[in-house]
């Protein structure tokens, strides 16, 4: 028995390692890392920082985190590359919560497999969500930022062409492999991603210094080092949790629109881990089981925004305290929300 769970953990990371490195991490990584070096620090704190307009901060890293495809565990690379470039932490916590738990890929398979009141309620659910994550964070974590009293014509651009470009390339390498191929081979992911990462290196080559290309590079590893044990650690435990969850258990305490039901549903998408796009599959196959269509959003929600690997990451990059204050708001509005769109819109 004991063997078994132990490779039940193993298998959970050989086949993280296998499929998600180096079409997902790799580009997180090097976006993140690119983000750190070349954006213009006191830009970002005008847009986006403490001092900014929460509304429109908000509302702008909700919008952008559409666009997005990325996994619990690849988001949060990108979004403490913003937060340590200067973004307000409630903008970095909408980021870490939207793009892999409301991205347009997503919500796309989710209409595809599940219907469009279901893509309508979970798109809906998650703004609502960011905005309470967003300002809640916020108001926890009053932090004093550096800042920024720039005349119009003092203001810099965000980030220079040649970098913006460098970043482009980079997110393009990131997100193309989930865009262009949604199923088939793993391989042709990888060509993929191999051939817009060769586009980023030649272009790194040719346009940016030696000093700048170091900075980049040092930045991007200096997030490896912090996040990537983490994330194998927790994709382990993930494995060996699903060898112990005994499955009739978790259809039993699914059914109907409960808070308890909604709640055990938010519960196993915090903890468990949700490559993008495979929560939706999961959840019509619980949905046949007899999951209620309330618990079933929650599970959407949570299932790709949240997992075990994202919470040990989370405390690692932001802190302790910033973890044990987003995961239980996250449980909580998951719970809710869950209960009430099951009860009373869908």
């Amino acid at each position: 028995m004991i063997k078994e769970i132990f490779l039940g953990g193993l298998v959970a990371l050989k086949d993280y390692i296998a499929t998600h490195v180096l079409t997902c991490l790799v580009p997180a990584f090097l976006l993140a890392g690119a983000m750190v070096a070349f954006v213009n620090r006191e830009a970002i704190l005008e847009y986006l920082g403490e001092q900014a307009n929460k509304l429109k901060s908000f509302s702008l890293a909700s919008v952008a985190s559409f666009l997005v495809a990325v996994c619990s565990c690849t988001v949060i690379p990108v979004a403490s590359g913003l937060y340590y470039s200067g973004a307000g932490v409630g903008v970095a916590f909408i980021i870490l919560w939207v793009a892999p738990s409301a991205n347009i890929l997503a919500l796309t398979y989710t209409g595809s497999i599940l219907g469009g009141q279901m893509v309508l309620a979970r798109l809906v659910a998650s703004l609502l969500m960011a905005f309470v994550v967003g300002f809640a964070m916020s108001a926890f974590f009053r932090e004093k930022r550096e800042e920024f009293s720039q005349t119009r014509s003092e203001r810099k651009a965000i980030i220079d062409k040649k970098h913006l470009l460098l970043l482009v390339l980079i997110l393009l390498s990131l997100l193309l492999p989930n865009y262009l191929i949604r199923s088939g081979p793993y391989l042709h992911k990888v060509l993929v991603w191999f051939a817009a990462t060769l586009a980023v290196a030649v272009y790194a080559l040719k346009a940016l210094e030696k000093e700048k290309r170091e900075a980049w590079l040092r930045e991007s590893w200096w997030f490896v080092k912090i996040i990537f044990p983490l994330l194998l650690a927790g994709v382990f435990i993930v494995g060996i949790a699903g060898k112990i969850l005994p499955e009739d258990w978790i259809k039993n305490y699914l059914g109907g629109n409960s808070v308890r039901a909604s709640f055990f549903a938010t519960l196993i998408g915090a903890i468990s881990y949700f490559a993008t796009m495979t929560e939706a599959p999961f959840v019509h196959t619980l949905m046949k089981l007899g999951m209620g269509k309330g618990p079933a959003l929650a599970l959407l929600l949570t299932g790709p925004g949240l997992s075990l690997p994202n919470w040990l990451a989370i405390a690692r990059v932001f802190g302790i305290k910033k973890a044990l204050v987003y995961v239980p708001t996250i449980i909580i509005l998951g719970t809710v929300i869950g209960w009430f769109f099951g009860n009373f819109i869908l």
